[in-house]
């Protein structure tokens, strides 16, 4: 998938990885973007723009409804500013801000255990397309460049003292900040995700180029997916230790984390969020949390894991349960609307893409919403990484400065510099 990526030949597109099965979707016929004031709607080359009003999920849903899809997927992104119009706080976004981005694509190609099918190609673009792969079996591993992640120049731990004084203050329960990590250098995104891929063990992956943007991510949990039988799932990753420093370091990692008291209730109110999320859309009954406290690695961490599932009632779209789980709980804070008028005053600056989510859309309704986080981010501007850590009463600035370090230890160690022409 990243030789793919890499070739430049398809235009712009979007690898998405979910259990056994990897799509590469490219050379978009038809999308929809979303900036805060403006809808912009595609298709065969020809584009409809237009102002905008009510909510930025049921304008996306009409959006795509009104395109001639013919049974195409939709794949795209959506940044956390989206969350604004829901949770009143649209006074803090950036009049020109992108609040998402889907493409139609004219090509797919698809991996699993039954091997390669590519659609939408001519037969010259299909045999390319499976010489490509074929080329890059065996080939060596990108070399990666060291990464700082300690510079912090946004005063990360001020901030986190501030949203404590906050939280005992009574504002809000919880929040979630985070740090943006310039690098000074251009990336190789899809080699980045090739070499990062290997290191890490995510949920979901992607890597993608949209109108300027490129990201590759290891995505440690669902915002929200509704499968096919209707059925709406959440995955809340609450809870946070390293990972990866050797298996009695990790085992002990792994005890502290399940007997810390800021950590259970961190994640406790996560999942108590969740599951009165999917109960405002799910038929009366049909909320249940399974696996509850959970210990999940996921690459340089381990985290405490719920899964929170309902389904959908009759007179709700897949777009209505993700508005009402986006952003995530554990990347924006409790209660919702305090926690993310809280990130848009105290997280330095405008995230954008990362604890936001790469989507996928199919024409009967089904969707998945991974969550953006363990992600490199490069548009014309420069390159960066961004964490963050949930900030409760209990917390101490200079631990959230250290779990944002673990966190940055899935993509930092993997970054591989661009090759300069």
């Amino acid at each position: 998938m990243t030789a793919l990526a890499a070739a430049d030949r398809f235009g712009e597109y979007v690898v998405y990885e979910k259990p056994g099965e990897w799509v590469f979707a490219a050379d978009p016929v038809g999308g929809v973007e979303l900036d805060a004031h403006e809808l912009r709607v595609t298709w065969n080359g020809d584009t409809s723009n237009g102002s905008w009003a009510g909510s930025p999920a049921q304008v996306i849903d009409s959006a795509l409804a009104g395109l001639p899809l013919a049974g195409r997927n939709a794949y795209g992104w959506i940044g956390f500013e989206f969350c604004a119009w829901s949770l009143g706080s649209t006074a803090h976004v950036h009049p020109r801000a992108t609040l998402a981005h889907l493409m139609i694509p004219r090509i797919e190609v698809r991996i699993d255990a039954t091997g390669i099918r590519v659609s939408g190609a001519t037969t010259d673009e299909a045999a390319d397309i499976l010489a490509l792969i074929s080329a890059a079996q065996g080939t060596a591993l990108p070399q990666a460049h060291p990464v700082d992640v300690t510079v912090d120049p946004t005063d990360y731990q001020g901030r986190v003292a501030t949203a404590v004084d906050e939280i005992r203050a009574g504002r809000y329960q919880k929040v979630i900040l985070s740090r943006k990590v310039n690098l000074p250098f251009a990336v190789d995104v899809p080699s980045t995700y090739r070499l990062g891929r290997m290191n890490n063990t995510p949920a979901r992956s992607f890597v993608l180029r949209l109108g300027g943007l490129e990201a590759a991510g290891f995505s440690p949990e669902l915002v929200a997916s509704v499968d096919h039988d209707r059925v709406v799932t959440t995955e809340p990753l609450a809870g946070t230790r390293a990972f990866g420093r050797g298996s009695e370091v990790d085992m002990a990692a792994r005890a502290d984390l399940v007997r810390d008291p800021k950590e259970i209730v961190e994640h406790a109110m996560s999942v108590q969020t969740s599951f009165a999320e999917i109960a405002t859309v799910a038929e009366v009954d049909s909320t249940a949390v399974s696996d509850f406290m959970a210990v999940r690695e996921r690459g340089s961490v381990q985290h405490l894991a719920s899964t929170v599932r309902g389904r959908l009632a009759a007179d709700r779209s897949s777009w209505d349960a993700l508005e009402v789980l986006f952003p995530s709980v554990t990347a924006s804070g409790i209660p919702k609307a305090g926690g993310v008028d809280a990130v848009f005053r105290l997280d330095h600056d405008q995230r954008g893409l990362y604890s936001g989510a790469v989507v996928t859309v199919s024409p009967t309704g089904a969707m998945e919403a991974t969550l953006v986080l363990r992600a490199v981010y490069q548009n014309g501007e420069g390159a960066w990484l961004r964490a963050g850590a949930g900030v409760v009463g209990q917390s101490r600035p200079e631990r959230e400065f250290e779990e944002t370090c673990e966190k940055l230890g899935s993509v930092a160690p993997y970054v591989v510099r661009a090759q300069q022409h």
